[in-house]
């Protein structure tokens, strides 16, 4: 069985319980990191030295960094469907989950913070208003994108979407008022929809 180690409130591992529950790979998640600790211990370090969540085990493999957990377990439970094999159709689902990574994650992350593990006393307006800035410029990007197609990296559901709707889910639960995107809109609406989608994407920030 998977062995998933992970706090449900981090980003990251909702990414690995998502893949997880939409390939339906029978797993076993165990809290950590954060107040649950764990991470600074001597046997979590021998399998990740960094002391961050998630981390899986899977047959005595053990694996970190969330979109390359995702895209293994796709690898290896869905070649073909949601982990593209033809090449250029596989790197263009590379891209949007490198793109999660390194310019949407970043953008958000900060209004996240402010606004949801920050005290109301010290929350910053301006780091807030220029983290919305940030990401409201990507949302743009994000939903001209699928005003093309139905999915980020085409007409069908790939590894592409899962780091995507985790962060959807995310900014979408910030306590601000939020600009409509209606093309974002349908498709996050067409994977909370899907019974995977449970105790990942209804549940609320913290």
């Amino acid at each position: 069985m998977l062995t998933i180690w992970g706090r449900i409130s981090s980003i990251n591992v909702r990414k690995v319980v998502l893949a997880a529950q939409l390939l339906e790979i029978p797993f076993e998640r165990l809290d950590a990191g954060g107040a649950f600790g764990i991470v600074n211990t001597p046997a979590f370090l021998a399998k990740n030295p960094n002391a961050m969540v998630p981390l899986v085990e899977d047959q005595g493999f053990a694996l970190w960094e969330s979109n390359v957990i995702v895209r293994y377990l796709c690898a290896k439970h869905a070649s073909g469907s949601l982990y593209p094999t033809e090449l250029t159709a596989r790197f263009d689902a590379e891209r949007w989950m490198d793109w999660q990574q390194t310019s949407f994650n970043n953008a958000g992350r900060e209004a996240f913070i402010q606004l949801i593990r920050t005290p109301p006393e010290r929350r910053s307006a301006p780091a807030i208003a220029h983290s919305v800035a940030l990401t409201t410029a990507l949302l743009s990007q994000l939903d001209e994108k699928l005003g093309q197609r139905a999915f980020l990296a085409g007409e069908q559901l790939t590894m592409a979407d899962i780091p995507m709707a985790c962060e959807m889910h995310r900014w979408w639960g910030l306590p601000m008022e939020h600009a409509p995107y209606p093309n974002v809109q349908r498709w996050y609406q067409s994977i909370t929809a899907l019974p995977a989608a449970r105790g990942v994407l209804d549940i609320p920030l913290s």
